[in-house]
């Protein structure tokens, strides 16, 4: 059994407070669910599966975990990695193989970047194969970073305020999706990643475009938690302080019928009596 340091330690309680706090806070995980843990073989997923084991023999509830890895059939992609992982822990698997790399290549131009589509087909495919196996909740791996980026790209270039939601059912109503990383922040993670030594398996259909607006908002987001420690977090919050009277969404806001209200009592008191 390795023995972790004083900050290994505290790197580890603290990932597992912050995912459990975030499966309390929406209710992520209930009695005999089977959880289907989406597993990509990068640093995110890994961490996400790793947690949930731990969680998994602490929780007063009882729940299954079974993983869950799409080969998307990109060349090279070492197909043996992930299996010998999962083998090796003891955890219930399944790879769903689906083509999508050749989609991808086929519909998007050479230089524009393939993350949408590409996310989109793969999206799919696992909401369907979670279906049949009857898998209640389908675990992500996106933590706060991701959610916080998500924000600001749907702001700067799809002008609305949303990001990722730590639970969100799907739009079939077939699907509830949890990323129980929400509140872990990407940089322990990573550290994590290191610590555990996960087999990482490379992207090398995304992985590298340099010009993901994505990439740019991330530059963006680190460089203001440099500048002011602590930002992100803030910002994180902010995402769960919504007030809808401070904004301009008609839908959310009952705007058209403000009036003054004639029953409140004046803000003023009138100095020529007292």
């Amino acid at each position: 059994m390795v023995t972790l340091s004083v900050n290994q330690n505290k790197l580890q309680k603290r990932l597992r407070r912050q995912a459990g706090e975030a499966i309390a806070d929406f209710n992520m995980i209930e009695e005999g669910d089977k959880v289907m843990v989406c597993l990509s073989g990068g640093k995110d997923s890994y961490t996400m599966l790793d947690i949930l084991l731990y969680l998994q023999k602490v929780a007063p509830i009882h729940f299954d975990i079974v993983a869950v890895n799409m080969d998307q059939k990109q060349p090279g992609f070492p197909e043996h990695v992930l299996p010998a992982y999962l083998e090796s822990i003891g955890v219930p698997y399944h790879i769903v193989e689906k083509d999508t790399y050749s989609v991808v290549k086929e519909k998007i131009p050479e230089g524009k970047t393939t993350c949408s589509l590409c996310s989109r087909l793969r999206r799919g495919t696992l909401y369907t194969f979670a279906d049949e196996i009857g898998a209640t909740k389908m675990a992500l791996g996106h933590h706060r970073d991701d959610i916080l980026e998500t924000f600001f790209l749907n702001m700067f270039y799809g002008g609305t305020l949303k990001a990722m939601p730590p639970k969100l059912r799907a739009d079939d109503g077939r699907n509830v999706v949890i990323r129980p990383l929400a509140y872990c922040n990407e940089a322990d993670i990573e550290a994590y990643s290191t610590l555990k030594e996960f087999p990482i398996i490379p992207c090398n259909l995304c992985g590298s475009q340099e010009n993901l607006q994505r990439q740019v908002v991330k530059e963006m987001l680190q460089d203001w938690e440099r500048k002011s420690p602590g930002r992100t977090e803030i910002m994180f919050r902010a995402l769960q302080n919504v007030v809808p009277s401070q904004l301009a969404d008609r839908n959310l806001f009952d705007f058209a019928s403000l009036k003054i209200d004639e029953q409140a009592t004046p803000r003023f008191l009138n100095v020529m009596n007292l």
